[in-house]
């Protein structure tokens, strides 16, 4: 059997490989953290030959030195049959700083050892990006800042639940007032259309429900929106999938993330389910 299903987990320091990598082990998945570049050809040639053939491994920047011949090989994995899936957990700097100050863990590639701890571990954020920035670039990425490691445990299962083909397209809901999502390849500000939130009746619902779903979708505006978000995708998706990406995240923002951007998503959604592989998710619904 030569049938080798590999997710890539790479990402931030802090951002939650470990999480990622329990979820994986739970789904049956067989999972190595930390494995050097170097032996993931072998690694994988190995269980070939043996009983594992879902295979999970973690790379981070503590392989620093072998990272930029990383993406090579992943390519010549695909042309040799392995299926893989890769995710980037990232997170906004201030969320990691936060988490090592809570954690009193040291970075990976800090060697500040004075007093002014939180500069050096600041250069050293700064620098895994760029480290990893690559990496970044060609995979699907999960952006944990806001997530509480549950949320991030069902949004993998759900992740390797889907069999990728082609390109995947994620819809994202989210709030201005709480930032927008750092996984966002596209972002659209919906917040200058009707608010469901002015009507009483409304206001404790959300997008997903069928009375505040009816009241946008008799808004000559809310739909003049959705076809010109459709219209944008539907003429870009082709050059992008040709550009060899894998993954595009579309972030949909109004000012709760409750309403319109939870309507819209899920119009969105529905919309490119074929040909594409579409999937969503609401940031403040934790959904």
């Amino acid at each position: 059997m030569d049938d080798i299903q590999l997710v890539l987990i790479t990402g931030m320091s802090g951002s939650g490989k470990s999480v990622a990598l329990a979820a994986l082990e739970d789904a049956g998945y067989y999972c190595v953290d930390n494995l050097p570049p170097e032996l993931l050809g072998p690694f994988i040639d190995l269980q070939r030959a043996g009983c594992h053939h879902k295979l999970a491994v973690a790379v981070d920047v503590r392989s620093a030195t072998a990272l930029p011949g990383l993406p090579r090989k992943l390519e010549e994995l695909i042309t040799q049959g392995v299926r893989m899936t890769s995710i980037f957990l990232d997170a906004t700097d201030d969320t990691l700083l936060r988490r090592f100050s809570e954690t009193r863990r040291g970075h990976p590639l800090s060697t500040q050892t004075d007093r002014d701890v939180e500069h050096g571990l600041t250069e050293a954020i700064q620098l895994e990006r760029e480290l990893l920035s690559e990496l970044r670039e060609r995979a699907l990425v999960i952006d944990t800042s806001l997530q509480r490691p549950a949320r991030l445990l069902s949004q993998i299962k759900e992740l390797i639940g889907h069999q990728r083909k082609g390109l995947t397209l994620v819809f994202e809901s989210f709030a201005f007032k709480r930032g927008i999502p750092m996984d966002a390849d596209y972002v659209f500000d919906v917040r200058m259309l009707p608010n469901p939130h002015y009507e009483r009746a409304l206001r404790p619902l959300t997008g997903r429900d069928t009375p505040v779903a009816n009241f946008l979708a008799a808004q000559p505006e809310v739909e003049r929106m959705g076809r010109q978000i459709a219209d944008f995708l539907n003429g870009w998706l082709p050059e992008l999938q040709k550009d060899h990406r894998n993954y595009v995240t579309v972030a949909i923002g109004c000012t709760g993330g409750q309403h319109r951007s939870v309507y819209l998503v899920e119009w969105l959604t529905r919309a490119f389910a074929d040909p594409w592989q579409a999937r969503n998710r609401h940031r403040e619904l934790g959904a």
